[in-house]
């Protein structure tokens, strides 16, 4: 691995004189004069300059004659030189140990030295690596059967190193090809005491020495860093977890990705932290950013950290809004605990305990941890059927299932909640489920599941930027594909949102409303898949009753009713209603978000909004086509030039009126009106930042057949989404398929009768 930045580590020299044996001659004095003054630049760049002492004799150098200047500054930086590599007429390289103190600092990078014999002028990089350098864990592979004998116990232990070459301006990315140069080696040390690391030199494939004369082993000694202990408290005072990032003054990330065992992860700069935790820090001077999830304001700290003796540090977080104050539960229903990025050696995927950490510091109130087909099983065991024990009062997680790396996975993923068992009847391998998702639905709504589709979008691109579009897509992904048959079964409790592009999302999702069915939509991150950044990325607000302890069957059933809103947690519609009867609320009985009006009758739409914008404007990120991450971000919201925010009102798919909020983090009370002139669902939106789900009003009863262009784009949809997967849906399995799909038509079929009918 090249590093750009090192963090500062003073190394102590002794200034006496060098062997004569040790020193190159013949060498030209003008452009090592020039290599050196730009190591010196280097020096101070990574924050290691030179004393005080070897700094002022390399000035009175300067104005000795070439002779004196070549041995001089041998003698002078051979005393910061860890390893002196000679590489010969041949390019063979070998190596020899340099004066240079092998001294390290836990969690801190030491800068060295390596001083370069070129007799061949070449002009490669000079690669340095060990045994003891690299990333701890195998980076999962998405594989079906995870190998976890790739690194045992004891390579955890032996990979305690992390090594990078300084090879930014004003040094060059390759060897100059003088006949001497110094070059940067910095070390990274994840322990402390004493450590034996071997080092490698090579400037390319075969260019070792023979008998392993390129191989250098050193004794390290490594000291104790600053031990931190870390006072976190919320808003109201009380200790809590918080989100950790920290960088050094050139802007290197603490700890060390590459050296970070679970609970952290090495795919995130930042770490969680319970209140009273440590971490250890060398000496220096560090920008603590802290925060707790989209609710809470993020901080910047400057610490300077002098002293080796323990250090307490008090931080007090501070939030923009508290949803669950006013009776709003977040929750993802998608992340993982293997698969993608998580490692899956030597143990397959991480525990719950790492799990929960994560939940807790993003302030997400659920999180369903869904097993799939990396690691499966392995993180099955985990699967209860209930809460996990870690849940606490506020904050609960459980363990689901993804069905993903099984025989349905090409007719699109689906989220399988709130299940009782994990097994599909009959199997007792993966291989062995259905081979497309109308019987897995079924199944998991058998067993009282709440079930629906992920990334929804998958499969379903289209090159406008419409919402809805009327383009064909080609269903040949693994999002709400089979979503276009299985809703007619009404086997779909929700299609997900929030980690896919919205309009891919958004208008399948359109055009089955306007069709008259009532599938729900769910936020979700897909952590650490499509999302690695953090869970709760993509979320959804339950509404619950006010001050009681949160209920998983109550959330799960929230999203359910569609008693929801979902988005990045950065902007918020909460309380909507229509005619004060709010989403996902039964009147006398009925159906959950449904309500019946006369011919004539105006409805009365409220909601609270809400919206931080960031002070600085990111016009990069709003001018992204939907296609592109992020890709639901309040930034895409923004009125440009201004921190207003648009809230429109949608009617069957349709913007019929717009107010604007401003995105300071105050909540708005909104009124909308609006008279229908047919059956139509109702719903508010942040067009890339929010959306609640509908509420369905009835004229006169008449159910709601809102397009027939929508309808007749589901058609065809079916048509496509056969075409796409009937390929890989097993033989024994087709015939019940094809009547499945041959159901949809009818359906569809019916339902631009019943338009038809309604224009006559």
């Amino acid at each position: 691995m090249r590093l750009a930045i090192i963090v500062p580590v003073f190394l102590f020299i002794s200034l006496s004189a060098a062997n004569a044996e040790d020193l190159v001659f013949d060498v030209d004095a003008q452009p090592l004069r020039a290599q050196v003054r730009r190591l010196v630049s280097a020096l101070d760049y990574v924050g290691q300059p030179l004393p005080e002492a070897p700094a002022s004799r390399l000035k009175e150098l300067e104005a000795s004659d070439d002779d004196q200047y070549v041995t001089g500054v041998q003698k002078l930086l051979d005393y910061l030189t860890l390893a002196e590599v000679h590489i010969n007429p041949e390019s063979r390289v070998k190596v020899s140990a340099g004066k240079g103190k092998a001294h390290l600092q836990q969690n801190g990078w030491s800068a060295f030295l390596i001083k370069v014999h070129n007799e061949a002028g070449v002009t490669a990089p000079l690669r340095v690596n060990s045994p003891s350098n690299g990333p701890i864990f195998v980076k999962s592979t998405g594989s079906k059967d995870p190998d976890p004998t790739q690194i045992t116990t004891k390579d955890i232990e032996d990979r305690w190193l992390e090594l990078g070459t300084f090879d930014k301006q004003p040094l060059t990315p390759t060897l100059s090809g003088l006949e001497l140069e110094y070059r940067i080696l910095a070390v990274y040390s994840s322990t402390t005491g004493k450590r034996e690391a071997t080092l490698t030199f090579d400037i390319g494939q075969g260019t070792q020495d023979l008998g392993f004369r390129s191989d250098l082993p050193i004794l390290f000694n490594s000291k104790p860093s600053t031990e931190l202990n870390l006072r976190i408290f919320d808003h109201d005072g009380r200790p809590t977890v918080g989100q950790f990032i920290i960088r050094d003054l050139q802007g290197r990330v603490y700890p060390s990705r590459f050296r970070r065992l679970e609970p952290d992860f090495y795919f995130h700069d930042q770490i969680y932290r319970y209140d009273n935790e440590t971490i250890n820090l060398p000496a220096g001077i560090y920008e603590f950013t802290v925060t707790r999830g989209p609710e809470y304001r993020i901080q910047t700290n400057t610490i300077n950290i002098s002293d080796s003796k323990p250090v307490t540090l008090e931080f007090n977080l501070e939030r923009w809004i508290k949803l669950a104050d006013h009776g709003w539960i977040s929750g993802d229903h998608h992340i993982h605990a293997a698969g993608c990025a998580h490692y899956e050696a030597p143990r397959q995927g991480v525990l719950p305990e790492a799990m929960m950490r994560h939940i807790l510091g993003e302030d997400l109130n659920v999180g369903c941890v869904l097993t799939w087909g990396p690691c499966w099983y392995f993180q099955k065991d985990f699967f209860e059927g209930k809460d996990h024990a870690l849940s606490q009062r506020n904050y609960l997680m459980r363990y689901d299932i993804e069905v993903s790396g099984f025989p349905s996975s090409h007719a699109g993923h689906l989220c399988l909640l709130r299940l009782k068992e994990d097994d599909y009847p009959g199997t007792t391998r993966v291989e062995e489920w259905p081979s497309w998702d109308l019987p897995v639905l079924q199944w998991g709504k058998d067993q009282d599941g709440v079930v629906g589709f992920s990334h929804s979008g998958w499969g379903l691109a289209v090159d406008d930027q419409d919402v809805p579009s009327f383009a064909m897509p080609k269903f040949d992904g693994i999002g709400a594909n089979e979503f276009i048959v299985d809703v007619t079964h009404d086997v779909v409790d929700f299609i997900s949102a929030v980690d896919t592009p919205l309009n891919w999302e958004l208008s399948i999702w359109y055009h089955t409303l306007n069709c008259g069915f009532d599938t729900r939509i769910s936020g979700e991150t897909d952590f650490p898949c499509i999302y690695g950044d953090r869970v709760g990325l993509g979320r959804s607000y339950v509404k619950l009753p006010v001050r009681r302890k949160v209920n998983f069957d109550d959330w799960i059933q929230g999203i359910k009713a569609g008693r929801s809103y979902v988005g990045d947690g950065r902007s918020h519609l909460f309380n909507f209603s229509v005619n004060n009867i709010g989403v996902g609320e039964q009147i006398k009985g009925g159906k959950p978000s449904y309500q019946t009006i006369d011919s004539g009758q105006s409805l009365t739409i409220e909601v609270s909004a809400a919206a931080l914008l960031d002070d600085v404007e990111n016009t990069d990120i709003r001018n992204r086509p939907y296609s592109q991450k992020p890709y639901w971000h309040i930034e895409r919201a923004r009125v440009p030039g201004t921190s207003i925010v648009p809230v429109q009102l949608i009617v069957n798919g349709e913007v019929v009126e717009t107010q604007t909020i401003t995105g300071n983090g105050e909540i708005h009370e909104l009124t909308f009106e609006y008279k229908p002139k047919k059956s139509s669902w109702v719903a508010l939106r942040i067009l890339g930042a929010s959306h609640t789900n509908p509420v369905f009003v009835l004229l006169d009863d008449e159910p709601i057949r809102a397009s027939q262009e929508s309808a007749r784009w589901c058609l065809e949809a079916v048509e496509v989404c056969w075409n796409a997967k009937k390929g890989r849906i097993r033989p024994d399995e087709i015939g019940a398929a094809k009547a499945a799909w041959d159901h949809a038509r009818n359906v569809y079929l019916d339902i631009l009768k019943d338009i038809d009918a309604q224009n006559d």
